[in-house]
């Protein structure tokens, strides 16, 4: 008898059959043990409603809600082929058993039980549990295999979830969508994620800036700052003018305190997705889409990463003994001087970076064992793989040490005060070269000085500001605010808020990115900038949808129940029960709902198929009109902006009318037809810039033992310069 491996896709599939000697087939590998096939993610989802009645086909409010006694399954019909093979396979004679080699997790999990399911197969299940991909994480996998019946409760905490939001999305959106006649799709956390980001507008819309006022005073190689209560601020200019007044004669300051204080810098943590996801836009302007889907090729093509979908920022203990292989595989430059430095002495693992207890069904992303080549990357993989690599590195450096002083001066009976710091050990400040110090306090140094010491005054004066109001949302900062979203609950409820944090917060370090997706993709929000908005359309279903729908607090509540599901202490029909009847709930406050809602984006362009006036909406990528009738959804592109520049101000142009009409304009004024913009980007493809010649001459500095004055010259030479 063989065994069949059911893997997600085919790139790890094929990756564990090379492991275990199988040979290709059509949509499957065979050896003389083991057969692997593969899912193309997911082959199998949950019927649509037309799936139960084909009156469901056409959206009406009188259908709702829909409640099926028992949620179908249905093949997905773009990969039934594939699906046809798998269910071929898993009902041979002579498979005798199934090892579920899916990504290790909830949706995973979801992936491989929804096949098994729809293809009525009942052969024993045993389970595969690894972080990466490479030959030696395969084959150690393989030697400890899990009972299947272990993550039943996994399996049924992740359907309980699929079915909930099936039941509570399809239900609200139409609902909402055939009530007020507008594509309005909502959900337990795309809504509370829009109110969020709506609730940050009101209050940046609120806010009202105050002056507050100060003194500085120069003392030639340093300023000091007034200050009282610790305060550096005062709303009163009349006061800060009497108290200018009143000290203005003094020709000295007196050195009334001195306080040295030694202080450590632990590393940063390691990265799970979520923070890789926030730094990478921080840094180089990547949606969190963009880098989950770097990651993946990164994991699955390159195998020099580990398993990118994880929310721990830990390893555990039994990954220790391999760090040293997976300090030796990224020994290359130019981090083969660090690697060494590393490798130097025995590795000391300490809490700051390896905890069991922190650690659920993965640990934090960090290098394989497999030997890196750089060479094989493009520039986007490159910095992602440099961000993870350099994290790695730096938790196995002491502490970033300094010495914070601060200095209390009185000028008559007021009091200055003034601060900062010698570093006494850079630790792993030396990865990053000093790059990731983001400490609030002082960075300058201050002069020799001592307590009672006069110092003569140069100059003092007022100074000036006005408080701000916090900063809109940018990708970054919205996936910090969907991970710990406790804090933008309505009422203080400590037991969801901690368990919100426990797991992860609104979606999952797997969903986050393309939650973001859809709301802009759903004409809900728009970005100017770097910074996230909502569009009006967002605004008005915020205040038609129910309440609930609206709070993270619906999430927390379902994953404290899910959490119980998944550890085998609550049936999952009790948990459906539950989300039946908040169905039926919504769905009559809804239709009963007096609210309005109203197009205010209305162009004067009729749609060429139905006539009516159509939409006008901003994308993620640029300006579009959408026919305001959610059945005909015409669209037609009035600008998408683009990554590529302006060859006279190198600024970023975007694209603007449609078909032949089509031109390339940017903010300085220059314009050309898309035409001519092809051919002369296909021109540049074959050139290399200046600015590439320089990058390739300093990577290749960097390289140990290169000769500078032959490589990079003989490689350049003959290449065609613009």
């Amino acid at each position: 008898m063989k065994t069949l491996v059911l893997a997600e896709k085919p790139s790890v599939g094929k990756d564990i059959a090379r492991v275990l000697g199988c040979k290709s087939g059509g949509g499957f590998m065979e050896g003389t043990k083991y057969i692997v096939t593969w899912a193309l993610g997911h082959l199998v989802t949950l019927a649509d409603p037309d799936g139960y009645d084909k009156a469901y086909k056409s959206w009406d409010i009188n259908h709702l809600p829909i409640m099926p006694d028992k949620l179908k399954l249905v093949v997905i019909p773009q990969t039934s082929k594939q699906f046809k093979t798998v269910k071929d396979l898993l009902m041979r004679k002579d498979v005798g058993d199934i090892v579920i080699a899916t990504d290790a997790g909830r949706e995973g999990e979801l992936v491989a039980r929804w096949i098994i399911e729809m293809a009525k197969c009942k052969k024993p299940i045993k389970r595969l549990w690894i972080s990466s991909v490479t030959d030696k994480a395969i084959r150690e996998g393989f030697a400890n295999l899990k009972d299947g019946a272990l993550y039943q409760g996994l399996c049924d905490s992740a359907k309980a979830r699929a079915e909930a939001d099936w039941l509570v999305g399809i239900n609200a959106t139409r609902c909402l969508t055939t009530k007020y006649n507008s594509s309005l799709s909502c959900g337990r956390v795309q809504t509370p994620t829009l109110a969020i980001i709506a609730k940050r507008e009101e209050e940046i819309r609120k806010f009202v800036p105050r002056p507050f006022y100060g003194i500085s005073a120069d003392f030639g190689s340093f300023k000091a700052t007034w200050c009282k209560d610790n305060s550096p601020r005062c709303f009163e200019k009349e006061k800060m003018e009497a108290i200018l007044a009143k000290i203005k004669t003094q020709k000295d300051g007196v050195v009334a305190e001195i306080t040295k204080t030694i202080k450590r810098k632990l590393p940063p943590r390691l990265y799970d997705l979520t923070e890789l996801q926030r730094d990478a836009s921080k840094r180089f302007g990547y949606s969190p889409k963009e880098t989950l889907s770097i990651m993946q090729k990164l994991y699955e093509e390159h195998k020099v990463l580990t398993y990118p979908r994880t929310d721990s920022r830990y390893i555990s203990e039994d990954i220790v003994p391999t760090l040293g292989e997976r300090i030796k595989a990224c020994s290359v430059p130019p981090y083969s001087k660090l690697c060494a430095q590393v490798l130097r002495t025995p590795i000391k693992p300490n809490k700051n970076f390896v905890d069991n207890s922190k650690v659920s069904d993965h640990h934090a992303i960090i290098p394989t064992e497999s030997y890196v080549n750089l060479s094989n990357f493009n520039e986007k993989e490159r910095k992602i793989y440099d961000l993870v690599i350099t994290r790695f590195l730096s938790v196995f450096f002491p502490p970033f040490e300094y010495e914070q002083v601060a200095v209390k001066i009185k000028i008559g009976e007021e009091s200055f005060r003034a601060g900062g710091r010698v570093i006494l050990s850079q630790g792993y400040q030396a990865v990053y070269n000093g790059d990731e110090d983001d400490e609030d306090e002082e960075k300058g140094t201050l002069p020799p000085m001592k307590r009672g010491e006069r110092l003569p005054i140069k100059a003092l004066k007022i100074t000036e500001g006005k408080t701000t109001p916090p900063a809109p949302f940018n990708e970054a900062t919205l996936l910090s605010a969907m991970e710990n979203p406790a804090k933008y609950m309505e009422t203080a409820n400590a037991s969801l808020a901690d368990t919100l944090s426990k797991t992860g917060g609104l979606g999952t370090v797997a969903t986050r990115a393309d939650i973001i997706e859809k709301l802009f993709d759903n004409f809900l929000l728009e970005k100017k900038g770097k910074e996230i908005f909502t569009t009006s359309k967002a605004r008005q279903l915020l205040t038609i949808v129910p309440k609930e729908l609206k709070s993270p607090e619906l999430t927390g509540n379902w994953e404290q129940q899910l959490s119980v599901i998944a550890a085998g202490k609550m049936k999952k029909n009790d948990f459906m029960k539950e989300i039946r009847n908040y169905t039926r709930e919504i769905i009559l406050e809804i239709k009963s709902s007096t609210k309005p809602f109203k197009h205010d984006n209305l162009s004067t362009t009729k749609c060429e198929k139905c006539g009516l006036f159509m939409l006008q909406v901003s994308g993620k990528k640029g300006d579009m009109l959408v026919c305001q009738d959610r059945e005909c959804n015409t669209r037609q592109s009035l600008s998408m902006e683009i990554r590529s520049k302006c060859p006279n101000c190198m600024k970023y142009v975007k694209i603007i009318g449609a078909g032949e009409k089509r031109q390339v304009v940017c903010s300085c004024g220059h314009k050309e037809r898309y035409e001519v913009f092809e051919k002369r980007k296909k021109e540049e493809k074959n050139q290399m810039s200046r600015r590439d010649v320089e990058v390739y001459l300093q990577e290749n500095k960097k390289k140990d033992k290169v000769d500078v004055n032959n490589s990079p010259f003989a490689v350049l030479k003959g290449v065609k310069f613009e």
